[in-house]
């Protein structure tokens, strides 16, 4: 939150990233891959998954959460709350925040969104009842599939208790765990740890996912997303995410850890569910509102990481709703969407990209949309392609919406 709005004079920013994505474990290894524009997509994998008409998504592989997650931990969690737990390790250890760091437990917060919840813990479990019987079913039934699973763990092993929540949303709730957190900052917490990590790629799960009329089923990994293109076939899922470590600027100039950026402002709308018509005014209204709390004029901004669900609706009320936020320069901006390499991981999504919006601003480097060709696409729009654009980007806007109707966009900037 803008301290412009806000009037505390605290301003959040984002200290440390940990990632778990199809295409790279860790913030380094993840940005590498988001910069060379590789891709991940490929043909599912999972158990139970062969025959489903859903072939290609974003599966996180080579992760061992044992290397990183207690045992103890591990048989009490679903693989969503593996990714999000190793994920904070990883952004605390980015952040060089430690115990000794906090003023006290209370001063650090957790703020996580989920959309899909624990679904592969909860189908083992529920055929166990089935199967065998209640005595064969586990006490974490009750709270490994549960959304909120990924914020309590963390606070628990971690021993914060400052203020916690959880967004359960679609897509968009991991820009809005983010804004939790910067107005968490804003109201006198020092340090919170916030994002999203979603793993819905188990048979039960992905059963759920196939109602999506949006979802592509394409067989050939490299044509199975395609947004802003007239070959646009719908989106593919994928697992993983990141958690950043935001904190207010002064407790982390105290304690020598750089800002790497501020998370300056926020919007969000609703506009109702796979209504991509109304979504062109939703989103617009959202930037708008994310411009006006950041004090940023539409000419500031560097670079645009879409929502890019690759339907020719929705594509095109994209665009339109960035050319309305933006006027003219929304057609000159250099627009990106890293996410066509690795799937849309849910709420996990959006939050992949403003760690990525943070590391190319950081590296002077706008990555491109992979499998998405220049000459492929169909908007007015300059959609960075093929490979990476030199530039010093100083402003991010990142976009989100959700199947079920939520539109939000983030203003992240460089440093503090």
């Amino acid at each position: 939150m803008s301290p412009r709005r806000d009037g505390s004079g605290r301003r959040a920013v984002v200290t440390g990233i940990g990632v778990v994505a199809p295409n790279g474990i860790g913030a380094e290894v993840f940005w590498k891959s988001v910069a060379d524009g590789v891709g991940a997509l490929d043909r599912v994998t999972r158990t139970g998954c062969g025959h489903l008409p859903l072939r290609v998504a974003g599966e996180v592989r080579d992760f061992d959460p044992a290397s990183t997650i207690e045992g103890r931990l591990l048989v009490q969690t679903d693989r969503f709350t593996h990714y999000a737990l190793a994920a904070t390790t990883m952004a605390l250890e980015d952040a060089r925040f430690g115990r000794a760091d906090a003023d006290s437990p209370y001063s650090v917060g957790v703020v996580t969104a989920a959309g899909s919840g624990g679904g592969e813990f909860g189908q083992r479990e529920l055929q166990n009842l089935w199967g065998q019987g209640p005595r064969y079913v586990g006490p974490y039934q009750s709270i490994a599939w549960f959304y909120a699973a990924s914020t309590g763990q963390i606070s628990i092993r971690d021993g914060f208790k400052g203020p916690c929540g959880v967004v359960a949303a679609d897509e968009s709730g991991g820009l809005d765990a983010l804004a939790h957190a910067a107005r968490a900052v804003g109201r006198g917490t020092d340090t919170v740890v916030a994002g999203a990590a979603e793993a819905p790629l188990a048979p039960y799960s992905a059963v759920c996912q196939l109602g999506y009329p949006e979802l592509s089923t394409e067989e050939v990994p490299q044509r199975a997303y395609l947004p802003f293109t007239s070959s646009a076939r719908g989106f593919v899922p994928a697992e993983g995410g990141a958690m950043l470590v935001v904190e207010d600027g002064e407790a982390a100039r105290r304690r020598g850890a750089p800002p790497r950026a501020t998370v300056a402002g926020h919007a969000a709308t609703f506009t109702g569910a796979s209504r991509w018509d109304r979504s062109r005014e939703g989103l617009a209204r959202a930037i708008r509102g994310a411009l006006d709390e950041a004090g940023c004029r539409p000419e500031e901004v560097d670079v645009v990481f879409a929502d890019a669900l690759g339907v020719a609706e929705a594509d095109r009320a994209e665009a339109l709703a960035i050319t309305d936020a933006l006027g003219s320069h929304g057609r000159r901006v250099p627009v990106t969407a890293p996410k066509t390499g690795v799937g849309r991981a849910y709420c996990g999504a959006s939050v992949l990209d403003a760690a990525a919006a943070v590391l190319a601003m950081e590296h002077r480097l706008i990555p491109p949309t992979p499998n998405v060709h220049a000459h492929e696409v169909d908007h007015d729009l300059d959609l960075v392609t093929d490979r990476a654009r030199p530039a010093e980007p100083r402003t991010a806007l990142i976009l989100s919406r959700g199947l079920m109707g939520t539109n939000a966009a983030l203003v992240l900037r460089h440093g503090a």
